[in-house]
């Protein structure tokens, strides 16, 4: 949806990217907040919590040593210093908006896998689960950023509507409420979905699912340029900036034929053979 050039970076030709500061931070949170909960709920302070950081940044170096690179001309170890005191400010800002001592989650960073009738996969991991003593079920996911403005929330609630689609399709329960916490700027974002929403979302992915298999097929992925763009790895390969693309791995139908593939909802298979997916990230 961001951008279907990039997709096919990512999902296809699989090129590297260089790990940032900001999604480190961002996973590095994410661990804290889900270590916590292993404590009893009176032991869940602002101060435990950001005593976990530096052990999860070394348990995040240890599982992925290229992320070391970050900080590989920080000599004195001031910006290393830096960045963590920032993870440690978003820790602590959680307090404000959530209390752990009155949590018990259900779930934490559960992995979740469904397949529509059509036969298409949908799969993500869902940073928390809360489960009411009424059943009424909640989906939480962290966000290490700043709210948006209004205008782009539905972007942003695209992602936990896809959680509850699965939620629902799995379950056969449709979750009382999705929550988007954003340490960033200490705002918490809710939205109460039903049935007819999570209708609408499996009939976007569908769709969407339709452009990705044309796309797969016929080669066609165009770059969709937005402000985004200053962000990407793959400027030197962008047409957008004078680039040239890979060769394309995969064979490619005939331009004629291409429409063969409209409507139709079969796996998609990549040239390692295996199915591609939808994930919610």
């Amino acid at each position: 949806m961001q951008c279907p050039l990039l997709y096919r970076f990512r999902v296809i030709d699989r090129l590297p990217e260089k790990p940032s500061e900001a999604a480190t931070r961002g996973t590095l949170v994410h661990a804290v907040l889900e270590r916590l909960f292993d404590n009893p709920a009176a032991e869940r302070t602002p101060g435990r919590a950001t005593s976990l950081v530096p052990g999860q940044w070394d348990r995040l170096l240890e599982s992925r040593p290229e992320l070391a690179e970050l900080f590989a001309e920080d000599d004195g170890g001031e910006r290393l210093a830096r960045w963590l005191s920032e993870a440690e400010r978003l820790v602590e800002r959680w307090f404000s908006l959530e209390d752990p001592t009155r949590l018990e989650p259900a779930e934490r960073e559960l992995f979740v896998e469904t397949e529509l009738e059509s036969g298409l996969r949908l799969r993500g991991v869902i940073d928390r689960i809360d489960v009411a003593p009424t059943g009424e079920v909640r989906i939480v996911d962290y966000k290490t950023g700043k709210a948006p403005r209004p205008e782009y929330a539905e972007g942003a609630l695209f992602q936990m509507k896809f959680y509850a689609l699965v939620i629902w399709r799995l379950k056969g329960v449709v979750p009382r409420r999705l929550q988007l916490v954003y340490l960033g700027s200490g705002d918490v974002m809710t939205y109460d979905p039903v049935i007819g929403d999570l209708e609408r979302v499996e009939r976007k992915l569908l769709t969407l699912w339709d452009a990705i298999a044309l796309a797969t097929e016929t080669g066609e992925w165009r770059p969709r340029p937005t402000k985004l763009c200053g962000w990407c790895d793959h400027q030197a390969l962008c047409p957008e900036f004078g680039g040239t693309p890979p060769v394309y791995p995969l064979s490619v139908r005939p331009a004629e034929s291409a429409q063969d593939v409209q409507g139709r909802m079969d796996p998609v298979r990549t040239g390692a053979g295996r199915p591609v997916a939808l994930e919610g990230q």
